[in-house]
């Protein structure tokens, strides 16, 4: 027999750990937002590549469709081409409001997520997946992106973006 108390504290602790990921990956994608000139931002590195502005708009759709319509049951808006096609446009006061406004109504949504979601099967983008696999995909692919906007901001601009500002990351384990 499983104990439910036992499931709930599970639950919460992948909600919380989850979220404390997610978090990390919107204040890091508006650093480097602030830091790139409106041109720097729509620059891709080479033609098979995307713009950071592309990858803003491809991660809103993503965490949309995702998280917002199928754990929250809004409709399936999504037109996952149109993410990337543009090569101007959007500014960048645009796409900082466009992230964290889709961050923030997704954090609500994990936040507020039942068990019964969370275990739930359901299709998205023709993929069945658990709501756990739908916030697992979700963090790692906002992380995986977060990650490419960073190193193209680096790149155009050679600086440190500060990350992890006066903590010590050579502490030991104990």
């Amino acid at each position: 027999m499983i104990n439910t108390d036992r499931q709930s504290d599970v639950s919460q602790e992948f909600i919380s750990q989850s979220l404390l990921r997610f978090n990390e990956s919107t204040p890091r994608v508006i650093t480097c937002l602030d830091k790139l000139s409106e041109q720097q931002i729509w620059q891709r590195p080479n033609p098979s590549s995307n713009s950071v502005a592309n990858l803003v708009l491809h991660l809103c759709g993503n965490i949309t469709q995702y998280i917002i319509s199928s754990l929250g049951g809004e409709p399936d808006v999504r037109r996952r081409d149109e993410e990337f096609s543009p090569k101007e446009g959007t500014s960048r006061s645009e796409l900082k409001t466009l992230m964290q406004s889709t961050s923030d109504k997704a954090t609500g949504i994990i936040a507020s997520c039942s068990e019964e979601e969370l275990l739930r099967s359901r299709m998205v983008q023709g993929f069945e997946m658990s709501g756990i696999g739908i916030v697992i995909h979700v963090v790692e692919h906002y992380s995986y992106h977060t990650g490419q906007i960073s190193y193209i901001t680096k790149q155009l601009l050679d600086v440190d973006l500060g990350y992890y500002g006066e903590l010590d990351l050579n502490i030991k384990n104990e």
